[in-house]
Order: structure tokens, then C-alpha cells, then sequence
């Protein structure tokens, strides 16, 4: 598999038919192991499915799983650290890109350790749509409880200090080399904007 650790890369969510739901367009890759990748982002430019564009405000951990059925966004908001779970299918690395299919259905966990299931209408209407079968519904049951358990142990990835110490991560490595090192796009911006025909 190809190895990313230290590489700026672009994160897309897909839905279930195959259609494009979101991409992150550059998240710099702070770790890797045999389990998991964790990327980092501070103001990135997200895509919509609809080409809509917008910048997080927030900076930012994702951390994608290799073999669970989530991966979760830690954003450092102003009263602390908020936890945004996706259900959704295990990552894949394509051409220095994370791949992964949402699945609707989403679990938040608030600085205050209030724990919110989301979007269960919209897993409900998209699970008619696109025919996602009971053994998805039941792998996306089973992972809820587990995560739910995780975060009230505060277990990897739900442990504030361990988020925290990625991010400090990011901003030396990223502020040795350079914010825009390894940015492929960047490169393919400044061709396309200075050559002549």
C-alpha cells in the first residue's frame, strides 16, 4: 500500500451508487500505522457533491480506519474539542487519495461529553434510495454502540490530549517544511495560471 505519512493528500467521501459527496481538498498526513491514518487540516477548501465550495473554520484531526466502519473529524472549537463520527466504509488509498462511502448516519460527542446520534432521517430515506441491504444496516448498528462505549472511555480516537498532541505535530512539521510543501495542487494552479499559449 502506498505510504503517505509526511505527504499533503485530498480526502473524498463517496455515497453508496458511487456518486462524489465531499472532498477536503489538502490534509497533511501526521501519522500511519497498520490500523489507521491520521490527517490534519487548518482552513481547507471543502467541495460539495453540488460544487458547492466552503473553508473550515476550525483546525482540525481525521483520523480513517483501515478495517472499522467510521472515521471521525476532532474539532478544536472554542469550549473545546467536538467529535464528528461518520458512519462510513473503510478507507482506501487511491493515486495519494483517502477514499472512503459515507453512510448518512452521524455521531457527534460535544466538549460538555453530551453524545448525539444525527441524520437518522436521512440514512432512512438514502437506504431506500440506494438499496444499502440489512448486513450494512446491521455492521452500521454494531459500530454505533461501539464508538458510543469508546467515547465514554474516552479510548483512541476520543482522548483530548492524545488530538491535541497531532495537532502540535502539524503545526511543527508543517511549519518546517513549509504550508505549501508537497502540495501537488498548488504546483498545477500556478502552471495553469502562468503558461501561455
Amino acid at each position: 500500500m502506498e505510504k503517505l505519512r509526511g505527504k499533503w493528500v485530498e480526502v473524498q467521501g463517496y455515497k453508496h451508487d458511487g456518486r462524489m459527496h465531499r472532498i477536503w481538498d489538502s490534509t497533511y498526513v501526521i501519522d500511519e500505522t497498520d490500523e489507521y491514518v491520521v490527517v490534519s487540516s487548518k482552513k481547507v477548501k471543502v467541495i460539495e457533491h453540488d460544487f458547492r465550495i466552503w473553508y473550515t473554520k476550525e483546525p482540525a484531526i481525521m483520523v480513517f480506519f483501515k478495517d472499522k466502519w467510521w472515521n471521525i473529524i476532532a474539532m478544536f472549537k472554542k469550549g473545546g474539542i467536538t467529535y464528528y463520527v461518520n458512519l462510513a466504509s473503510p478507507f482506501i488509498i487511491d493515486k495519494q487519495k483517502i477514499k472512503y462511502i459515507d453512510y448518512d448516519l452521524d455521531i457527534k460527542k460535544y466538549p460538555n461529553q453530551e453524545i448525539r446520534l444525527i441524520d437518522v432521517k436521512e440514512y432512512g430515506y438514502h437506504r431506500k434510495k440506494y438499496g444499502y441491504g440489512d448486513e450494512i444496516d446491521k455492521i452500521l448498528r454494531y459500530n454505533i454502540n461501539q464508538i458510543k462505549k469508546k467515547m465514554v472511555n474516552k479510548e483512541f480516537p476520543f482522548n483530548d490530549e492524545k488530538i491535541k498532541e497531532y495537532y502540535k505535530q502539524f503545526e511543527e512539521e508543517t511549519k518546517k517544511k513549509g504550508d505549501y510543501e508537497n502540495k501537488d495542487w498548488i504546483l498545477q494552479w500556478r502552471k495553469y495560471c502562468f503558461v501561455r499559449n
